[in-house]
């Protein structure tokens, strides 16, 4: 059924929502104040025409916007996207009781994303359609690093060496490292030819190397780490030195470092430039690949990695004592119980970098319901045009 509404106001998934008999209807590619015909199926609404266009609405920089899945928001002026996405942070803050503003927003696309997955299938290689199940085809992908710029074309011939696939590439120092995911049985050997013909780096399936013509190198302040077979790595550079360098300044002169939830060490590499670093993720490869690298380069202190599952086996609270500064970079899940760990210690300054704004805020009032004070917070914008959104914030004693 099409109707004619006006969008009230943007939700947290980008989408434009407009009140129809009471109820919300969410409807992608809509803004605010915008009058629009649309196409209403109970709370989901596909835009049909725009009628009269809000004032902060601009053209797509990609011809694919709003068929790829990819992007939510290329249709949104700088100034409005800036403020949707701090909105994104600040809310679910208000919502846990703690009313700390945003102070920065920082640009960290970089040079593009170096990590991207697409998805190989039938129809083509890409993104997912826009609420959809289906590949949109892709050309190019302008969000990309230029290193990255053959990817649709290495996905395509992935499946037509195994079949539907999902294809995650990184764009290294020695080359494109491409880890293929399959649910079929697939013969590795198909794979193989795909390293020279297109000079990757390395070429690995399901979790296991295939080709290794070189390793995948990733430079980490002084530090040059191989990058084990899906490891953790920020999506771009330019955010991962923006995170980087905020942690070491807000880490300050402390003497006696944690980095938890440490992946490869993009932060406890920088740090132990100063000083020794205790280091711990559950990511047993990403810690052997961090105590490689610090062995290796020189002018850094000695960094103790350890494998520990800090969902299940926190640091406790005695173990955190020593302590003086911790820096926590929690999945997607946050970090609850090393948080409630925390909250009970003497540690002075907590660093915390989340991509999540609702588990940052929950565990935010957990600190904060300890005894400390958020007392800095910063957005990076590494997934632009998206609903994604990189935070750093500090909490003091």
């Amino acid at each position: 059924m099409t109707l004619t509404a006006t969008i009230t106001s943007l939700g947290h998934k980008g989408e434009g929502v407009a009140e129809i008999d009471g109820h919300k209807v969410f409807v992608p590619l809509a803004l605010p104040g915008e009058t629009i015909t649309l196409d209403a199926n109970g709370d989901r609404g596909t835009l049909v025409s725009v009628l009269a266009p809000a004032a902060n609405r601009v053209e797509p920089f990609c011809a694919h916007f709003g068929a790829c899945g990819g992007c939510q928001l290329q249709h949104l002026d700088r100034p409005s996207y800036e403020a949707f996405k701090t909105g994104l942070v600040e809310t679910p803050l208000h919502f846990a009781g703690i009313d700390t503003k945003v102070s920065r927003f920082i640009d960290g696309a970089g040079d593009g994303r170096r990590r991207a997955t697409l998805h190989a299938r039938a129809e083509g290689a890409g993104y997912m359609r826009l609420r959809s199940h289906q590949v949109h085809d892709l050309d190019a992908c302008p969000i990309l690093v230029p290193g990255l710029a053959r990817a649709p074309e290495i996905a395509r011939a992935v499946r037509q060496a195994v079949g539907d696939a999902d294809v995650s590439f990184t764009a290294s120092l020695s080359g494109l490292d491409v880890v293929v995911r399959t649910e079929k049985k697939a013969r590795a050997d198909r794979l193989m030819p795909l390293v020279a013909r297109f000079r990757l780096a390395r070429l690995a399936l399901n979790g296991e190397m295939v080709l290794q013509a070189q390793p995948p190198i990733i430079e980490m302040g002084r530090a040059r780490v191989e990058l084990p077979i899906a490891s953790f790595l920020q999506a771009t550079a330019a955010a991962e030195q923006v995170l980087a360098d905020y942690v070491v300044n807000a880490v300050g002169k402390a003497k006696t470092v944690a980095d938890l939830f440490c992946g490869i060490g993009p932060f406890a590499l920088r740090l132990a430039e100063t000083r020794p670093v205790f280091a711990a993720d559950s990511d047993k490869p990403g810690i052997a690949a961090l105590d490689k690298a610090w062995r290796f380069t020189k002018g850094i202190r000695e960094i103790t990695a350890k494998p520990r599952d800090l969902f299940r086996d926190p640091l406790t609270r005695f173990e955190l004592d020593p302590f003086e500064a911790v820096v926590l970079d929690p999945p997607r899940a946050g970090a609850q119980a090393q948080c409630e760990q925390l909250s009970m210690s003497k540690v002075k300054t907590i660093v915390m970098v989340a991509c999540d704004a609702r588990t940052f805020a929950r565990d935010a009032a957990i600190l904060v319901g300890g005894g400390y004070k958020l007392s800095d917070l910063i957005a990076v914008d590494q997934f632009t045009q998206s609903t994604h959104i990189e935070i750093a914030g500090t909490f003091r004693r």
